[in-house]
């Protein structure tokens, strides 16, 4: 059975064709800047790569494109090959706790919650409906990033303001990245020779966004990033957790408006907030070695907070069996994983410098005699919407 992941955004189109059950991935690719004169078109399959740079100017057209490369290309033999198409969906708010087959009162539910993630859920309605439109007959599945994290009990989902806020506006910790710590809280039980329900561990998923994740027998106990992705931690662009008052403060003093102080917040903070240089990690850590201060302030700041949040997990499970790295950063920054690590001490963690080495590669990077193991763990968000659309449709 072939199925197709999908991750739509508002200019782009990113997907992975997988054979199911066995798991191969047959092929994957993005469409870039769609809209613009010069979109970018990009797949991989058996070792081959095909580039293209032309006009695709809606979701709608890129989704015809890639279906037709897919033939052409002979990836497939016919479009009647694909039996299942996953999308992912941003946020579900309180609707859903699992993945759940499209139909036209789903699509309601997303729009529903659609203010609550402005930025992606209308984009991944567009997606949703493109591919609609190509395939009509074949079934598709809604994956939604909060779904995993709807395990939470209220004293770790509510804020303490006034309750009308949530019940007037679903005002609370929604979390996010939840089909990556999901993923990876089910290979870090397998890895430690456990069923997940037997299992506590802390994911931290470290890209350009982050999160942690407290994972308790196998759900989701508590997460670091809120009602919106720009709590928790500070990453790329993101400041993460501040004092709420600092926004009106700087409105006033900027004479800026609230929306444009939370666009700097959520777009020129973190790394590059502070380095003042670059959102990405590899930039900065070359700055470290040059001995920039802001660079190292910044790459140290955001240690600390992952490891607070660790220790505060820690004590909240009650203990844990692992500590796991993912994503872009948390995958291939062992200068990151060091530093965090480091702050771990008291916890009876110790890191294999040798081990810490290797990059995106399934690995215990802790020593033995470590009283917690450290994983590495890379994500594999596609093959999780892949897996719950086989599960829904069959």
């Amino acid at each position: 059975m072939k199925i197709i992941a999908v991750n739509a955004g508002s200019s782009s189109l990113k997907f992975k064709l997988l054979g199911m059950p066995e798991e191969n991935k047959l092929a994957s690719g993005v469409v870039e800047r769609i809209g613009l004169d010069d979109s970018i078109f990009a797949i991989k399959y058996s070792g081959e790569k095909v580039k293209l740079i032309e006009s695709i100017p809606t979701h709608k057209i890129a989704v015809d494109m890639l279906l037709e490369k897919l033939v052409s290309l002979g990836i497939l033999n016919s479009l009647d090959e694909i039996e299942g198409v996953g999308h992912r969906v941003v946020h579900g708010g309180e609707f859903f706790s699992d993945s759940v087959i499209i139909t036209e009162e789903v699509v309601k539910a997303i729009e529903a919650v659609s203010d609550l993630a402005p930025l992606h859920n209308p984009a991944n309605l567009t997606g949703i409906k493109a591919f609609e439109d190509a395939l009509p007959n074949v079934p598709a599945v809604a994956v939604f990033d909060t779904a995993f994290h709807q395990t939470m009990k209220p004293i770790e989902y509510m804020y303490s303001v006034p309750y009308e806020w949530y019940t007037k506006y679903g005002v609370r910790k929604y979390g996010f990245h939840g089909t990556s710590h999901k993923y990876v809280s089910l290979r870090a039980a397998a890895m430690l020779n456990k069923k997940p329900e037997d299992t506590k561990v802390i994911v931290c998923h470290i890209g350009n966004g982050a999160s942690l994740c407290a994972v308790k027998y196998g759900k989701s106990f508590d997460t670091s990033m809120g009602f919106t992705p720009l709590a928790g931690i500070a990453m790329g662009t993101r400041s993460g957790d501040i004092d709420p008052a600092i926004v009106q403060f700087i409105c006033e003093k900027e004479n800026l408006s609230l929306d444009e102080v939370i666009e700097l917040l959520n777009k020129k903070s973190g790394y590059l907030g502070l380095s003042g240089l670059s959102s990405d990690s590899r930039d900065l850590w070359e700055a470290v070695e040059r001995g920039d201060k802001k660079s190292i302030l910044a790459v140290e700041k955001q240690a600390k907070m992952i490891a607070d949040y660790i220790g505060a997990y820690y004590i909240a499970l009650e203990g844990c069996d692992a500590i796991c790295f993912t994503a872009g950063i948390g995958e291939n920054a062992s200068e990151t994983r060091t530093l965090v690590v480091n702050r771990l001490r008291a916890l009876g963690v110790k890191l294999d410098h040798g081990k810490n080495l290797i990059h995106g590669e399934e690995t215990v990077i802790s020593k033995r005699s470590s009283k917690i193991k450290i994983l590495l763990i890379p994500t594999n968000e596609e093959l999780m919407i892949a897996r719950d659309t086989l599960r829904l449709i069959k």
